[in-house]
């Protein structure tokens, strides 16, 4: 969660759109930005009579293995002091050798905070991946040091970091430290009490919050950043949580961690009523592939997915709005998996091994839970029809490349307006004016109807490369092959579009629009 505390500034938190925006909830002062587990049973420690005894209970347990962790960073940018020498008093002539602005200098280190959590007797902690590294959530920070809540301070060792589900272990040397057990947030229900700890705003150390669950399986695209992989699965509480608390416990009335603080919901920076944690079981098997193999070790469909939405479910057939639509492949994954198993664009997965895959969410726990090389049983729908697949999975990337992509501006070409679509579509500009991986063939989006029936679905940019539903699919070379299609359709019939736009990393992104055309 972004701390906010009195430290220098050194970053902005990511946000996503929700209730204003979705914030990182660590302690750095920018709205800030922090195995195996020892076989000790755990015991009830909430008393089963009113609340508050329960919460003192676990407060008393939990709050000696909570850690307040700060981080500092060289900066790398040079320092620059403007010159401060009155006009008046130089030479005529050689104003133009010296800046009359006001004395700027930025700090040589920049510093930070967060929370964590030790798990291990022997030193290990828990923490955000966003709380140890910087705004391009990869960087480790030169220095961090851990203090415990009896004063102690230890320099730290980071064991590894995994910015894809923004979490992170480090390592204090020592022995017999207090920890806290982890237990199960599969089996936390909604609207049972929960117990956050954490230090906000850098200054109140191991502060206690109390609230509920308020959700599960909540998909935040965009708050990790744009790394593709990235997993959103969180827990949703109302226990405030504010800049400074990530790294830090979610406590059920057990005194077991159901997750890792990690994100706010607010339009200021501060405690809006809406807090999101990393889900446990995540977190686990991304601390015990850290410790073991220096890496996590994820198996992946090679698929690019979103939330299916009403339109999607019509053109599907579904008798109710859920699944996973899938919007096209993973271009950095050879022999891809998914696509190779016979998946298409257009399709919606409702089950993955068995268990309902109603959400992104719910289907990136099940993956999750396989490593590279092991198969995943898939149902899917494809235009009513509904499918099966066993599906291999491939490693996923250990890292991602990043490139500047040039954008496509619409093209001056006059285009055709297609009343149904809502849409004015032209052909592709000349070869020499598209970006390197633009593709080679489909038509232009150049304008879009306010209010029509693409509004809000196309946007000017993107490229129509194949009409995937009615089927046959039909690849899109000229206007006259989509103006044809449209033509044989009337008002209140779907069509589902392949579109593609830059993706940012020397590609393209494919995503499969449903449309409802109208008059």
């Amino acid at each position: 969660m972004p701390p906010i505390s009195s430290r220098v500034r050194w970053g902005t938190a990511v946000a996503v759109a929700f209730i204003g925006g979705v914030l990182l909830a660590s302690g750095k002062g920018w709205t800030r930005l922090g195995f195996a587990q020892d076989g000790s049973t755990v015991a009830a420690v909430a008393p089963g009579g009113a609340p508050s005894a329960g919460f003192s209970s676990i407060a008393d347990h939990a709050t000696p293995a909570v850690v307040s962790i700060q981080v500092d960073t060289k900066n790398r940018a040079p320092t620059r002091i403007r010159q401060q020498i009155p006009r008046g008093m130089l030479p005529p002539g050689m104003e133009q050798f010296f800046d009359f602005g006001q004395p700027q200098a930025r700090p040589s280190v920049e510093e930070a905070s967060g929370s964590g959590f030790i798990v291990t007797k022997d030193g290990y902690i828990l923490t955000n991946n966003h709380v140890i590294t910087g705004a391009d959530h990869t960087t480790v920070a030169d220095q961090i040091h851990v203090k415990l809540m009896d004063g102690r301070v230890f320099a730290a060792k980071v064991i590894g970091h995994d910015p894809s589900t923004d979490v992170a272990v480090l390592k204090i040397d020592g022995n017999n430290f207090p920890t806290i057990p982890l237990g199960d947030d599969t089996k936390a229900k909604v609207g049972e009490w929960v117990v956050a700890i954490g230090n906000p705003l850098g200054v109140l150390d191991f502060t206690v919050t109390a609230g509920i669950v308020s959700a599960k399986n909540r998909s935040l695209p965009g708050l990790l950043g744009s790394d593709r992989y990235a997993i959103s699965d969180l827990i949703q509480t109302d226990a405030a949580i504010n800049p400074g608390n990530s790294g830090g416990p979610l406590i059920n009335t057990r005194g077991e961690v159901i997750g890792i603080n990690n994100a706010i919901a607010s339009e200021t920076g501060y405690y809006a009523g809406y807090g999101f944690a990393v889900p446990i079981t995540l977190a686990k098997k991304v601390m015990d592939d850290l410790i073991a193999h220096g890496h996590v070790r994820f198996g992946i469909l090679g698929v690019q997915i979103s939330e299916v939405d009403a339109d999607a479910a019509a053109v599907a057939k579904l008798d109710h709005v859920y699944g996973v639509l899938v919007q096209g492949f993973n271009p950095d994954t050879p022999d891809n998996p998914a696509r190779k198993a016979g998946l298409q664009e257009g399709d919606v997965i409702i089950s993955a091994d068995g268990q309902p895959a109603d959400r992104v969410s719910s289907l990136q726990r099940v993956i999750r839970n396989h490593a590279p090389g092991e198969t995943v049983h898939l149902e899917y729908v494809r235009y009513g029809k509904k499918m099966a697949v066993d599906v291999k999975l491939a490693p996923r990337p250990s890292d991602s490349t990043t490139a500047t992509q040039a954008s496509v501006n619409p093209t001056s070409t006059k285009g055709v307006a297609g009343a149904k679509l809502g849409a004015t579509i032209a052909p592709l500009p000349p070869p020499d004016q598209r970006p390197a991986g633009f593709p080679d063939h489909g038509v232009l989006v150049t304008d879009v109807v306010s209010l029509g029936t693409s509004y809000g679905k196309l946007q000017p940019g993107m490229v129509i490369t194949e009409v995937l539903y009615p089927t046959p699919r039909k690849q899109i070379n000229s206007v006259a092959d989509l103006q044809g299609v449209l033509n044989s359709m009337k008002a209140g019939d779907y069509i589902s579009l392949n579109v593609a736009l830059p993706d940012g990393r020397g590609g393209v992104q494919n995503n499969v629009v449903n449309i409802r055309l109208g008059q």
